[in-house]
Formats: C-alpha cells, structure tokens, sequence
C-alpha cells in the first residue's frame, strides 16, 4: 500500500514538473518584441450610447478607480479611529497631515493658508500613489495614457490659481504677475503655460517609461529580474513621481502669494520714499 501510495506521489511531481517546464519555456519564449510592446502600450476604449450621448470608457477611467476605491476605503478606515492620546492609525494619520501642513508652511503658506491647501494636497499624492503603484499588479498604470497626466496637470494649475487668488485676491494675483517689473508680465503669462505641460511631461515621461521598461524585462526575463527592477520601477519611481507632482503644486501657490507679499512690501516702500 505504502509502495502504491509512493510510486502515486512519484508520478504527481514527474506530471508536476513537466508541466512547470512547458509554462516556463513559454513563458521565457521570445517572439515580436516590438508587437508585444505595442500591445501593452495601446489604450483600450469602448464607446457606450446613453441614450442619445456618447460616453467614451478607457482603460485609464477602469484602473483609476480600480486603484482608488482601496485607497479611499483604506484612509476611511485609517482615519476611523480618534482617541485623545493617539496610537497606532490615528498616530499614522496625525503624521501624515503634520507632514503635508509642514510642506505648505515651508513654501511661503501661512498656517491659515496652509490648512486649506493640505488637504487637496494630500488628495493629490495619494490619488498618484495608488495609480502609480498599482503597476506592480502588472496592470498598466492610468499616467501611461497622455490623457491622464494632461487632465490631471490642467486641474492643478487651475486650482494653484484659484488658491492663489483667493489668498492674495485678484489684485494681489496681478500684483505677483507684475513682480519685481511690469517686464516680467510676458514671461509670468508664458509660466503659467509652460507649468501644466512640465507636471504633465514630467509624470507621463517617467510612468511610461517606466512602464516600457518593465514591459521589455518581462518579455526578455521573466523569472526573477522583473521582480528585482519592479521594487524601484513600480514602486520608487511611482511614490518619487506622487511626492514630486504634490511638492510642485505647493510650491507654485507658495511663489504668487510670496511674490504678491513682496511686491506690497515693495509698493509700501515706494510710498514711504515719496512721502519723505
């Protein structure tokens, strides 16, 4: 019996292994890399008619909230627990929003300021984080659609504005456009055009990229370098792009209402000189 059951066991591991050999040789078999790439890159969508509207669905709209839904739940749950002495997820949420108030303090934002923008802030890294990480599931991260890092930076510029004006009023907006010479103007104007396209450059270049990369690696070796590579690809890289994109978007509220406090503090001056 115990000869049956071991010569059983014998003939599970041969049938075992020569299948894991053929589904390894399959997968380590390289065929049209340039096809296989191509494949991977080439958004999918889908046209859906709502009655008499058309609605485009793409691949980029599925994994966007497929990668937020268990993020936002997560925070939900993180943020769920308040006790008056702090331990273990509320003392994780606690540090996380005194680190994003202290980015905003330290860029020119008061701490008035700075509890209004921290928020949004903080939405937006994390937004970035759970779609840039979500690459490590070998699902294509949204950034790699243009679309995605396009819309994404014309909403951040558009709220750096907003934010700004609403800081320094409208007045005080052209103030800093003005700073420290009326020459500057043009130069401000073409700023404000050229910032959407470096967030949106900056993040669709490294995401894609980084996306390519892999995509290559997992075609050429499969087994065990992927893996290696994926620890600064997929995730490094993602978390370094998310922290990037929310320092700059800081950042640029933080120079008009600096400029926009120096340019007063300039004028104030002015005025004393000429009274005296």
């Amino acid at each position: 019996m115990s000869t049956e059951i071991l010569l059983s066991v014998s003939g599970w591991f041969q049938e075992f292994f020569k299948a894991f050999g053929v589904k390894f040789v399959e997968a380590i078999q390289i065929g049209d890399i340039g096809e296989q790439i191509g494949e991977a890159i080439l958004p999918w969508k889908n046209m859906f008619h709502v009655g008499s509207v058309n609605v485009l669905l793409t691949d980029a709209i599925i994994v966007t909230w497929v990668a937020v839904i268990p993020f936002i739940l997560l925070w939900v749950w993180i943020a769920s627990k308040r006790q008056t002495i702090p331990s273990g997820r509320q003392l994780v949420s606690e540090t996380v929003v005194k680190l994003f108030l202290d980015l905003c303090k330290n860029n020119g934002l008061n701490a008035k300021q700075s509890e209004q923008v921290a928020p949004m802030i903080g939405s937006i890294c994390f937004f970035l984080i759970s779609c840039n990480l979500i690459s490590a599931f070998k699902i294509a991260p949204p950034a790699k659609n243009v679309a995605f890092p396009i819309a994404l930076a014309l909403f951040t510029i558009t709220y750096v504005i907003v934010m700004a004006i609403r800081f320094v009023g409208i007045k005080g907006f052209w103030a800093s456009m003005l700073y420290p010479m009326s020459a500057m103007l043009p130069f401000k104007i073409l700023d404000f055009i050229i910032k959407p396209m470096s967030l949106a450059l900056r993040l669709f270049g490294n995401v894609f990229g980084a996306f390519i990369l892999m995509e290559f690696l997992y075609i050429l070796i499969p087994a065990i370098v992927p893996g290696v590579f994926g620890l600064w690809f997929d995730i490094a890289d993602g978390l370094i792009q998310a922290v990037i994109f929310s320092y700059l978007t800081v950042l640029y509220i933080g120079e008009i209402v600096e400029n926009a406090e120096a340019a007063k503090e300039l004028k104030h001056q002015k005025t004393t000189m000429a009274a005296s």
